[in-house]
């Protein structure tokens, strides 16, 4: 397992190698400058803003900045490098409490637009429980795109797990109906719900996540819930948009950001999770299934700075 993880972070560092080229680059421009001034953070401001790390972000890690300066009463610019990386770290920190539903009975609704990895990453969470020696199900509650279902089959099959599916174009809110009544039955201990790519501005397919929600709510009312929104890492602050959008609908409990690698926009990580105070639970770098990891935050700030 530690080998894997280790593959998966070279490939998280190597994937961020467009981030990293501009954000470093920028920033040893910024930290040649002699002296800790009102130039010297207006520089630092617009290199993080550029780096997609965002405002509210920026804002929060540059005050951070100036307290440490004046408490440490540091005088060269070089010596702010480690505080803003260690600072950047804090900023996405996922305390473990973040992860209990993987230890609890938990029902885990997967949401997001369309194209940005869902079925697979129900697929590759399926995998990961199942050889924690989990009980897993899987209900195919995407009944729109025909090759969703068939899809979540090969993976249900690969991970051996079962799955609860349905016609294409019946109700989903049946379908997650049906799911959690099995899930009940068979004393499942996660229940993971691939949904249709709604774009976020589609009401009715927003109402329906609203509507599939309220029955989890309704049928299991004690079981742990979370709701993971999948977004593309590629996408930048339309992510950020997404994100804000759903968790109107459905309250989020945490994000999966797939297609890492290769990205120019890793700081979107940052921003995100200081936005709208949602943790970062899971990064993809690929199409395998060891490439859906937990986040790191330690290991993702450094492979943007080193």
């Amino acid at each position: 397992m530690e080998e894997n993880k280790s593959g998966f972070f070279g490939r998280l560092k190597a994937g961020l190698t467009k981030t990293r080229d501009s954000f470093v680059k920028s920033l040893n421009n910024a930290f040649t400058s002699s002296e800790i001034d009102d130039d010297f953070y207006e520089e630092l401001e617009e290199i993080l803003i550029m780096a997609d790390i965002g405002v509210t972000a920026t804002e929060n890690i540059l005050d951070n900045l100036k307290a440490r300066v004046k408490k440490d009463h540091l005088k060269k610019t070089e010596e702010c490098r480690e505080i803003l990386k260690e600072t950047i770290k804090e900023h996405m920190a996922v305390c473990e409490a973040e992860y209990k539903f993987e230890t609890e009975k938990s029902i885990v609704m997967v949401i997001g637009v369309n194209g940005v990895g869902k079925t697979t990453t129900v697929g590759k969470l399926a995998s990961k429980f199942k050889a924690e020696g989990k009980k897993v199900l899987i209900a195919a509650a995407d009944t729109f795109r025909a090759a969703a279902g068939e899809q979540l089959e090969v993976w249900a099959k690969r991970a051996d797990v079962g799955i609860v599916g349905s016609v294409n174009g019946a109700d989903p809110a049946s379908v997650v109906f049906d799911a959690v009544s099995a899930c009940k039955a068979r004393n499942v201990d996660i229940l993971l719900i691939d949904t249709a790519g709604r774009l976020h501005n589609k009401k009715n397919l927003m109402e329906e996540l609203r509507k599939m929600d309220k029955i989890i709510s309704r049928e299991f009312p004690d079981v742990h819930r979370e709701n993971l929104i999948v977004l593309d890492g590629t996408t930048g602050q339309n992510a950020l948009v997404q994100a804000k959008e759903f968790s109107e609908v459905a309250p989020l409990t945490g994000i999966v950001l797939t297609k890492m690698d290769g990205t120019a926009k890793g700081g979107i990580a940052v921003a995100i999770q200081s936005e709208l105070d949602i943790p970062v639970k899971y990064i993809g770098v690929g199409e395998g299934i060891d490439d859906l990891q937990k986040f790191d935050s330690d290991a993702f700030v450094e492979a943007i700075f080193n």
